[in-house]
């Protein structure tokens, strides 16, 4: 029997997920969560094989709560599901440890076809996904980069973002002219969109 934690904040497709991988004679799902950030302490209690974790989570996103299982739990292989196909996803999921990446409109046996050949050992990447990732490059961003955008989504102020990653407010502004050349934009709510569209963040 191949045990399974689901991890997904919209209750709706995550009991949907449950349903339609229980029908599976060999799947029995152990665990549910609607955080990433409560990922590992589910795992370390119920000891799934695999975990299926949602991308755009509370707490932490599901790329972080990959990265703290192959950590804390590394007997539990992780498959990221997500409804944005973006190929810097892709990059950064497989760089946390994720073994599958499956997009959510993909047909019901596609995704258990993913969980039992990532069970056997195997990697297993939607292949549009895979070709869009090699065609599109790495990240331009750097990680300190990357960390004053996301500190940016909500509107921060620099003040705001100098406070909370403990940097001065001029170099938060050098980090984030760079990002905004980087992206080819023309202020910092565009290189935020641009950089969230393209998986960078």
């Amino acid at each position: 029997m191949i045990r399974l934690l689901l991890a997904d904040d919209q209750n709706l497709v995550r009991t949907a997920l449950a349903t339609m991988l229980g029908l599976e004679t060999d799947f029995e799902v152990v665990a549910q969560v609607a955080r990433g950030d409560e990922v590992v302490r589910a795992a370390q209690q119920a000891r799934p094989d695999i975990a299926l974790l949602d991308i755009d989570m509370p707490g932490v996103d599901g790329l972080a709560a990959a990265a703290a299982l192959s950590h804390e739990v590394p007997d539990c292989r992780v498959i990221m599901l997500t409804a944005f196909a973006r190929p810097g996803y892709l990059r950064r999921a497989m760089e946390a440890g994720a073994a599958g990446f499956v997009v959510k409109d993909a047909p019901a046996e596609q995704l258990a076809d993913a969980v039992r050949r990532v069970v056997r050992g195997e990697r297993v990447v939607d292949p549009g996904l895979a070709a869009a990732t090699l065609a599109g490059g790495a990240s331009p961003l750097t990680g300190r980069e990357r960390d004053v955008l996301v500190a940016a989504r909500d509107g921060a102020t620099v003040a705001d973002i100098s406070a909370k990653l403990f940097l001065t407010e001029g170099t938060v502004r050098n980090y984030l002219s760079a990002a905004i050349a980087k992206t080819g934009v023309r202020n910092r709510v565009e290189a935020v969109r641009v950089a969230d569209e393209r998986g960078w963040l």
